[in-house]
């Protein structure tokens, strides 16, 4: 069977979704793969999200993505809105949901920390949703 695409957006695809999509494929892997993308861009993802990332997990995002738009991604079977806070970027699916995140741009590491702590905890219960095919 063919792993769902699970897809993270929100608008500039540099902080939260990045994050989201560096957290699935550690811990979800084996259960659906992981992209992200925004309407917009930035010329690199955020600075902070990259140096937590990889003092706490040992992930080196920007060795593996970059900021994509919405358009670069493949058909997509769940879409995880990170809380847009504004019009969120639709792309179509059978299943949308807005995991409702602040957005830690330019606030503490501890705040920082505190929206990657969710998101860890939301990749994994989503993958237990998935591997028990409750989505």
């Amino acid at each position: 069977m063919n792993k769902p695409k699970v897809a993270f957006v929100c608008v500039h695809n540099s902080a939260r979704s990045q994050m989201a999509e560096a957290l699935a494929k550690k811990f979800a892997s084996d259960v659906f793969d992981s992209f992200s993308a925004g309407t917009e861009t930035k010329p690199q993802i955020n600075q902070d999200a990259v140096r937590l990332i990889k003092a706490h997990y040992g992930i080196d995002m920007e060795a593996t993505q970059h900021s994509k738009l919405l358009t670069d991604l493949p058909p997509i079977d769940i879409v995880i809105k990170m809380g847009c806070n504004v019009v969120c970027p639709y792309l179509p699916s059978r299943h949308t949901e807005d995991w409702g995140l602040d957005d830690p741009t330019g606030k503490s590491d501890a705040e920082f920390l505190a929206i990657i702590a969710q998101i860890e905890e939301k990749v994994k219960n989503l993958a237990d949703l998935i591997r028990n095919n409750e989505l």
